[in-house]
């Protein structure tokens, strides 16, 4: 005989999910924290952060001040959405 068990969440608190605007600055202060670093050891940060993107390699960001860990709290699609929407914001306003 099976016996039915259930874990039902009971918590029915509301969850605010964090806006496009406030994910866009968390990724842009990650962005500009991690470019820092690049540059401070001497890197590339462009190539470098394109290099990332494009392989998710986390070995093109360097561990200097923790910016490795943090981009990788990102995801490699909401970086693109992010840039893509920051790039082409000027002519959706047109």
């Amino acid at each position: 005989m099976f016996s039915k068990t259930t874990n039902h969440d009971t918590n029915f608190d509301t969850r605010k999910f964090p806006s496009t605007a406030d994910r866009d600055a968390t990724i842009r202060e990650i962005l500009f924290a991690v470019y820092e670093a690049l540059e401070e050891k001497g890197y590339n940060p462009v190539s470098q952060i394109v290099g990332y993107i494009l392989s998710e390699d986390p070995t093109y960001i360097t561990s200097h001040r923790n910016a490795r860990g943090l981009i990788s709290k990102l995801d490699r699609d909401e970086i693109l959405d992010a840039l893509s929407r920051y790039y082409f914001s000027d002519i959706a306003k047109k």
